[in-house]
């Protein structure tokens, strides 16, 4: 069959390279892709979210299949497109409807969710402009540190966690009046803050049905030892090692069954990827989040050690039938490393040549913000590649990772020494 894969990242180069091992894959389209999925794919430059450019390509390959990768496309509604149009209808995407993504697009939204199911989470309340003086009043009931969240989708860096009582108060004057996430922060939510040890859980769904996958952790900051600005990801260990059987017991019958059984009770269409962000207080899971889609650059760890088949999987969400799947798991620690641009998360370059790719062994290397260039390899993103090993256990993973890393050469690259640290 012919797949469309939409996005750009080094979660979509995780995707490629694992769908096409599958003899089920013919010719697999990516759009836009990047210069890792250009070397084994066929990508086609079209954005993720131009359904009308997707619909063509769709038609004119005759394509049977399209994985979304990133949230854009799902919370502006691409399920719907193609469910509502009469040439698409009869194709799947592996993916929520626009009401199941709405569960990233909104965070209000996941928070009524997760409360009328039920499920474990932080008390909150939500604020707009008109409100933000109430807004203020609430940060005062409240024990220190403070959490704002931009209720809208602010590209994972919509989330404020503040020590001073005064500036979380000048920080939320600044999300809602002065738009400091534009759109994005026009409604934000305060939460209580939980004090623990983070971890992603991440299920694919049917709708009815649902396999969990490998468990991850990844690591947010710019910094050594999670210090300085949020990023989108620095690196990722799976299987996280504090998760023991009690802990997984519990995630699973407090916090997977019942968010599957509310998609089921709200009538809400899903067959996809739930990434639940999780915080451990005192071996108790408490859902921080959610969202519709892997996360990176936990895909880039968790992808790697499923031994099944993944288009197989993805034809058994379509199809309704995952209870029926049998998902085999590599025992083996996966770790990545991700190398981002000098500057990165602020202001930074893009076009610097990456040399040392070739020298890369017992590694593989998942680019992101990447693309070619006159035959040469250039970044094009703040995070450029993510480097990928196996182990047997995550130490011994992450010392490949960084073997390798140390092969790679660009003006200014950055990377984190310390991934993993915390779990030592």
């Amino acid at each position: 069959m012919n797949i469309l894969l939409l996005g750009s990242g080094g979660r979509e180069h995780a995707f490629a390279w694992k769908m096409i091992q599958s003899p089920l894959c013919d010719t697999l389209f990516v759009a836009p892709g990047n210069a890792g999925t250009a070397q084994i794919a066929k990508n086609v430059e079209i954005s993720a979210t131009d359904f009308e450019a997707i619909k063509a390509l769709v038609v004119k390959e005759k394509i049977e299949m399209v994985v979304v990768g990133p949230e854009d496309p799902l919370v502006k509604g691409i399920y719907d497109f193609f469910l509502n149009d009469q040439e698409l209808k009869n194709i799947p995407v592996i993916g929520p409807s626009k009401i199941g993504a709405t569960l990233e697009g909104s965070k209000e939204f996941a928070k009524e969710f997760l409360m009328k199911h039920k499920i474990p989470t932080a008390a909150y309340d939500s604020f707009t402009a008109e409100t933000v003086e109430k807004g203020c009043e609430f940060l005062e009931t409240l024990q220190p540190p403070y959490v704002l969240k931009a209720d809208g989708l602010a590209a994972g860096k919509g989330v404020l966690i503040i020590q001073d009582l005064e500036e979380a108060k000048s920080e939320l004057r600044n999300m809602l009046v002065n738009q400091k996430f534009g759109a994005a922060s026009s409604k934000v939510v305060i939460e209580e803050f939980l004090d623990g040890i983070e971890l992603s859980c991440f299920v694919l769904t049917d709708g009815k049905s649902y396999k969990i996958l490998p468990t991850a952790k990844d690591y947010k900051r710019i910094g050594e030892g999670d210090t300085g600005l949020n990023t989108g990801g620095m690196g990722a260990v799976s299987p996280v090692p504090y998760v023991d059987a009690v802990l997984m017991e519990k995630i699973e019958t407090r916090i997977v069954k019942p968010t599957i059984e509310g998609f089921q009770k709200d009538g809400i269409a899903y067959k996809g990827f739930v990434f639940i962000g999780l915080i451990n207080v005192n071996n108790e899971p408490i859902v921080i989040e959610y969202n519709v889609r892997m996360g990176d650059p936990e895909t880039e760890v968790v992808v790697p050690r499923l031994k099944s088949d993944l288009v197989e999987l993805f034809l058994a969400v379509a199809n309704e039938k995952l209870d029926e799947f049998n998902l085999e798991i590599d025992e083996r620690s996966a770790t990545t490393v991700m190398i981002v641009s000098g500057g990165y998360p602020e202001d930074f370059e893009k076009g610097k040549v990456i040399t040392g790719l070739e020298t890369v062994t017992d590694s593989i290397v998942f680019h992101a913000g990447t693309k070619l260039d006159n035959g040469n390899v250039v970044s094009n993103g703040g995070r450029v590649m993510a480097i990928t090993s196996y182990g047997d256990n995550f130490q011994e993973a992450l010392n490949k990772s960084y073997k390798n890393v140390d092969q790679i050469h660009f003006d200014r690259m950055n990377f984190r020494k310390d991934i993993g640290f915390d779990l030592i």
